[in-house]
């Protein structure tokens, strides 16, 4: 992408001001800011953290560790200890499934990824990498967890996912996802922190570990098709055909993040018209435009991170971009801009309530006349209400023994009025207020304001 600049949506005064936003917000990233990737590598390696700085501890936030090998407060000593107090969180749990571990794009997660493996294969963890040594999106490992633990209820996977989330470039961070494939809860995650610390105080005593050619090699590790099985899947829990039939014109900004290898594959295969406007991966990340403080940080709410992408929405219907795990998405229309995140989530809970609302099958997908989509069966209501379960139909894999939903149970009135009005109503309801109407009012609302996170 070029290199001039971009102004993003006017959003308060100078450094200094009320606001505290940069003059810099919005524009491209000057040399002056960029890291030194090769530096930064070096620093992880060689740097040992002082204890006695609270700052250089392992600290657990969401789910995981985040510091900056500059700060010693993310280097190798860090991601050993955190490595193997996981080990031993796996024993202490009968965790005996594998483990899938994966990667973002800054510049310290690759060597954190040698560290780790090096512990996991010492510890004798099943370990689970990308089959083309490529980055892994945190959906993406969730979505191997699910799939593996699901037939196996006795040998649960858990999984890493190495990365700062849309942190600056000079940070890495170190996250657990146990078994439920989300982040792990603080429970988890304190007794991790202080196994991890122990360690540290102890200069390592106790963590196993082989050289890293040894840990490549071992029998304990295994490459695994992320992407493909991600993408395969995707169309079971999204209607992508409804998505390819509105021929939308899609764009998408990745921000030089894990999901890069990721947008193409589920074009093809969905029929989709999305173009990637940017697929550059770079550990400097020298093609963002700086965030409200002046730093580069990949932040897909922030209007002046993404700002680029929302010069760029005449082009499109509709743009998104991901922070660097892509476990978040900033949406652009032509109308608002940057969509406040909050005004897309009411909009789908909106959705997702009314369509709840309509009595039948749980396990099909319902469209406006209350058809199954799967088996273009017609589930009526009343039959719902009468009945404890419906028959299957036996028309598709998905189509298996029918339950109501809570919303069809006759113990409230109300409740059973609801349906039959939800039922009654379903086909002009959506008409008039389909999705894209919804978000296009949604979106011509002025935004909230809302408090600036800091990395």
């Amino acid at each position: 992408m070029s290199d001039t600049t971009v102004v993003a949506p006017a959003a308060g005064g100078q450094s200094g001001g009320p606001s505290g936003v940069s003059p810099l917000a919005g524009q491209a990233a000057p040399a002056s800011v960029l890291i030194d990737p090769e530096k930064l590598r070096e620093e992880y390696y060689a740097r040992k953290p002082d204890l006695a700085d609270p700052a250089q501890r392992v600290s657990f936030g969401t789910s995981g560790h985040r510091g900056s090998a500059l700060r010693g407060s993310f280097n190798e000593f860090h991601v050993l200890a955190i490595s193997q107090a996981i080990c031993d969180y796996r024993k202490r749990e009968a965790i005996g499934g594998p483990l899938y571990i994966g990667r973002d794009t800054h510049a310290v997660s690759e060597p954190a990824l040698r560290s780790a493996l090096e512990v996991l294969a010492a510890n004798g963890v099943e370990t689970m990498i990308d089959r083309e040594d490529g980055y892994t999106p945190t959906p993406v490992v969730s979505h191997a967890i699910l799939a593996y633990n699901r037939p196996r209820p006795a040998q649960q996977a858990d999984g890493i996912v190495i990365t700062p989330s849309h942190n600056p470039p000079e940070d890495g961070g170190f996250k657990y996802n146990p078994p439920h494939g989300g982040p792990a809860d603080t429970a988890v995650t304190r007794w991790i922190e202080e196994r991890a610390n122990a360690l540290l105080t102890a200069s390592l005593q106790g963590v196993a570990r082989v050289p890293y050619e040894a840990a490549r090699r071992a029998a304990t590790l295994h490459r695994y098709d992320y992407l493909d099985s991600y993408v395969a899947d995707l169309g079971a829990v999204v209607d992508m055909q409804a998505i390819a039939s509105a021929r939308l014109n899609i764009g998408v900004d990745p921000l030089g993040g894990a999901s890069v290898a990721y947008w193409r594959p589920i074009a093809e295969r969905y029929g989709l018209e999305l173009q990637v406007v940017n697929a550059t991966v770079d550990p400097t990340f020298r093609f963002m435009t700086l965030d409200w403080d002046g730093k580069i940080r990949m932040d897909c709410s922030s209007p002046y991170a993404m700002a680029r992408l929302i010069a760029l929405r005449e082009r499109f219907d509709i743009a998104f971009g991901n922070d660097t795990d892509a476990d978040r998405h900033g949406i652009v229309t032509r109308t608002a801009g940057l969509m406040p995140p909050n005004h897309y989530l009411a909009v789908r809970s909106s959705i997702a309530s009314r369509r709840a609302s309509v009595a039948g099958c749980t396990r099909c997908r319902w469209d406006s006349n209350g058809s199954c989509r799967d088996c273009s069966m017609a589930h009526s209501a009343s039959a719902a209400r009468r009945a404890p379960a419906l028959p299957s139909c036996g028309r598709t894999a998905r189509c298996g023994p029918r339950t109501r939903t809570a919303s069809s149970r006759t113990s409230s009135p109300r409740r059973s009025r609801r349906a039959r009005d939800a039922t009654r109503h379903s086909s002009t309801k959506s008409s008039r207020r389909s999705l894209g109407h919804r978000l296009s009012s949604a979106s011509t609302r002025p935004p909230r304001s809302r408090k600036r996170r800091r990395s």
